[in-house]
Formats: structure tokens, sequence, C-alpha cells
């Protein structure tokens, strides 16, 4: 039976017995609790307090109440113009088309390496996959001459 990192403590990967399915889904941790009864009475004081610094010029707060109002966007989808990649000559016309993207300002340099590693990762699928082929008709063609 496996261990833990320093060989001794849980067995990795099946912690616990059968028909004990661990934590429920979206249950929170003791850490979690204590600070939320801790802070049970105070967080109105203390919204009121960090909004009042805010208005007052304190950079700090400021920063929190906007990170609360105006969060950093997340990763947002692009829109790109390119055709199904089947090929390693697909893929050069899809690169093509993606740093054509980013010269004319369409996509950012940031979106455009995104895009890029895409590509090169579906390129790299897409080989595996030519390969596969090209291996499975060479060994049903060493079958039939063997057959001979």
């Amino acid at each position: 039976m496996a261990t833990g990192i320093d060989g001794i403590g849980k067995p990795r990967g099946r912690p616990f017995p059968p028909g004990n399915p661990g934590r429920p889904k979206g249950a929170r941790n003791r850490a979690t609790l204590a600070l939320e009864a801790t802070f049970e009475g105070a967080r109105e004081r203390l919204t009121d307090t960090l909004i009042a610094r805010a208005l007052d010029g304190d950079m700090t707060a400021m920063r929190l109440c906007l990170a609360r109002i105006a969060p950093p966007p997340r990763d947002v989808p692009i829109a790109l113009d390119l055709d199904s990649v089947r090929d390693a000559r697909e893929t050069l016309e899809a690169s093509s088309a993606v740093i054509t993207a980013m010269a004319e300002g369409e996509v950012t340099p940031m979106e455009a390496s995104r895009a890029m590693t895409v590509l090169v990762k579906h390129k790299t699928i897409v080989e595996c996959e030519l390969l596969e082929r090209r291996m499975t008709a060479l060994e049903e063609h060493l079958k039939t001459l063997d057959r001979t």
C-alpha cells in the first residue's frame, strides 16, 4: 500500500474507506468558518471604514474597493477567422492569420501568443494522428507481405 510523501501517513490515491465520499461539495473548512465567525459582527464596520479611507485618498483602500467594484477582466474569447487546421501547411496559414491580426491591432500580442500556443499544440496532435495512421498502414502492409 502506498503511503504519503514522507513514507508514513495516509495512503495515496484512496484516503477514504469505501462508502465515505469525503467532504461534500461546497463545504468550507474549519479555518474559513473560524474566520467568518471572527468577522461576523465587524463586517459592516470594516466595510464602512474601508470606504471612508478610500474616499479620504488612501490608495490601498481605493485599490481594495475598486477590486470589488470592477475586478480585473478574466480571459476573454477572441475572434479569429481561422479555418480548420488539419496539417502543417494549414497551421502555417493559421499562424500567418494570427500574426496579421496582431499586426493590424485586431488582437493583442498576448492574445496572439496564446492563439499561437494553441495552434502549436493542435499541430502536434494532428501530426501524432498522421503518424498513427501511417504506422497502421505500414503494419497492415507488413501483414500482407508476411502472408505471401
